[in-house]
């Protein structure tokens, strides 16, 4: 299963878990609840077969305006991923973040079982020499609150992660290089338009078998606005050789470790 589909299955068994939890908390699909940011850890390959994933979920964390929800992914026994997602409580009429209510806070209350958390990933900002992938934003990507969903930021950034290593790397189709963690924070909404945006990419380290990347959506004509980032970590099934660690060099960070040159 593509790791970009992980995400689909977090959503919807969000969105079951508020539709279908206490009075009150299905009011927030309509009244307004934002995703800020995911943490996704990739434990074992899910391939395709006839029984259904099973999506365990909690209260992870619980603010006075945000919550996190926490999530497990079974295929049958075999844990396959963890994830935490944050959300704020979004009033859409007033247009602006707002706490939580009496009802929501009690209701979230009951599922808070706070886990252990996942190993922070850091932030990383890209830099001047991004690889640059212009990105079209297509009609069905929309929520239903008019943006861009939360899940299509990560086809998006898979999208510029596959053409900057195709460009970039001479990999056979038989090398399979896999992504095991994915964060992603969101940091505006993002709107349909004609015109492109773009997706720029750096690599902010190289390790013996493994590289992370940091990635942003942003606006190519209005260089201040920064819709979301990322951060990725793949891992390969052998060594990286010279050749791939001085490709990769090109759209490195200064001292990027693990990098030649940079």
């Amino acid at each position: 299963m593509n790791n970009a589909v992980y995400l689909d299955h977090l959503q919807d068994a969000r969105v079951a878990f508020l539709h279908a939890g206490a009075p009150g908390l299905a009011d927030m699909l309509t009244t307004g609840v934002l995703v800020a940011s995911h943490q996704v850890e990739y434990v074992a390959p899910v391939g395709y077969g006839p029984e259904p994933l099973t999506v365990s979920l909690w209260i992870d964390a619980l603010g006075a305006s945000r919550f996190v929800v926490g999530y497990e992914v079974f295929d049958g026994e075999t844990l396959a991923a963890r994830a935490r997602t944050t959300l704020v409580p979004f009033d859409l009429a007033g247009g602006g973040v707002r706490r939580l209510n009496e009802v929501e806070r009690a209701a979230f209350t009951a599922y808070l079982h706070p886990a252990e958390p996942l190993r922070d990933l850091p932030r990383a900002a890209v830099g001047e020499r991004a690889a640059r992938y212009p990105l079209t934003v297509r009609w069905s990507d929309l929520d239903a609150y008019g943006h861009v969903n939360n899940v299509k930021f990560y086809d998006y950034v898979q999208e510029a992660r596959v053409a900057i290593m195709t460009a970039t790397l001479d990999w056979s189709a038989g090398v399979v290089w896999s992504v095991v963690r994915q964060d992603l924070d969101h940091l505006a909404p993002l709107d349909f338009r004609s015109a492109p945006y773009e997706v720029a990419t750096s690599v902010v380290a190289v390790g013996q078998r493994s590289f992370t990347l940091a990635a942003e959506v942003r606006d190519p004509g209005n260089a201040g606005t920064v819709y979301a980032r990322s951060r990725t970590v793949a891992v390969g099934p052998r060594p990286l050789d010279d050749a791939e660690r001085g490709a990769l060099a090109a759209w490195a960070l200064p001292g990027a470790p693990g990098v030649p040159g940079a």
